[in-house]
């Protein structure tokens, strides 16, 4: 696996991808609310790590400004952008944050569902 941190988003973002894909719809591995409550734990997870995620996408540039290597296109400041850039980051972490609670509550209230299988039909796996 590649050790370019930016590498390992860009995989995350593809399962993401791949699971907005395969879960359009209906399916034998996609119909109860287990399957639900099962995907809503793996997303809670995830996006409880947003929030560092966005902190340490940052480092390379602290990591320049601090040594005072950062140019900026048309002369432009590289304080200003700096500091619009760790203000969108505090404004994105704390964005992560609600968002993490919210996952949280959903996969909180998917938890004691459970599938009425009254009068549905379902294939003998003995025949």
């Amino acid at each position: 696996m590649s050790q370019n941190p930016a590498r390992h988003l860009s995989e995350a973002a593809e399962g993401i991808r791949a699971f907005n894909h395969t879960s359009r719809s209906v399916g034998d591995d996609w119909e109860f609310p287990g399957h639900a409550y099962d995907a809503i734990g793996n997303l809670s997870y995830l996006v409880g790590m947003l929030g560092q995620a966005v902190e340490q996408s940052t480092v390379p540039v602290t990591h320049a400004y601090k040594g005072g290597h950062i140019l900026v296109d048309g002369g432009g400041s590289a304080n200003a952008k700096v500091a619009e850039m760790r203000t969108a980051r505090e404004e994105a972490v704390a964005a992560a944050a609600a968002l993490t609670a919210a996952v949280q509550r959903m996969h909180n209230a998917v938890s004691p569902m459970g599938m009425d299988t009254t009068g549905m039909e379902f294939e003998d796996d003995d025949q």
